[in-house]
């Protein structure tokens, strides 16, 4: 079966940034084909993504989340700990789901890096829509 709906996770932390992922993915896939879900964080995006793939409704599921280096190495086991999470649920659940999810070692909350990491977010988006598409796209021929 062939699905034209598509999930996409988003992060609130840094929501100014991760919400460029979304924009850039309806760039590619239409914004009316994709059903957005919201989460605190980047640790509660894997459980709702195995969720969202196994529901049968989705395609393909994408995750945007920006995991800051604050100084302390948190943020190393959180983003091990979700693009882990993330690919055990595309493996478990046989759907793809795609990491829009970025850890920067050096990020300042000034504009100038807002503004690089948003054109980022933008680009990453798109290529999590190319992603999920080509997959679509290579599923569908080997089930013909």
């Amino acid at each position: 079966m062939t699905h034209t709906r598509y999930a996409f996770i988003k992060a609130n932390w840094h929501a100014e940034i991760v919400d460029q992922a979304l924009a850039g993915f309806c760039e590619l896939i239409p914004a009316s084909q994709v059903d957005v879900f919201d989460v605190p964080g980047a640790f509660e995006m894997p459980l709702l993504a195995r969720d969202l793939a196994q529901s049968g409704r989705y395609g393909a599921v994408a995750a945007a989340a920006f995991v800051v280096d604050g100084g302390i190495y948190r943020h190393d086991f959180v983003a091990q700990a979700v693009v882990d999470g993330l690919m055990r649920a595309g493996m478990d659940s046989g759907i793809p789901v795609l990491s829009v999810s970025l850890t920067p070692h050096h990020y300042q909350e000034t504009d100038h890096h807002r503004a690089i990491y948003k054109a980022h977010f933008v680009e990453k988006g798109r290529e999590a829509a190319r992603a999920a598409l080509m997959i679509g796209r290579t599923r569908a021929a080997l089930a013909a």
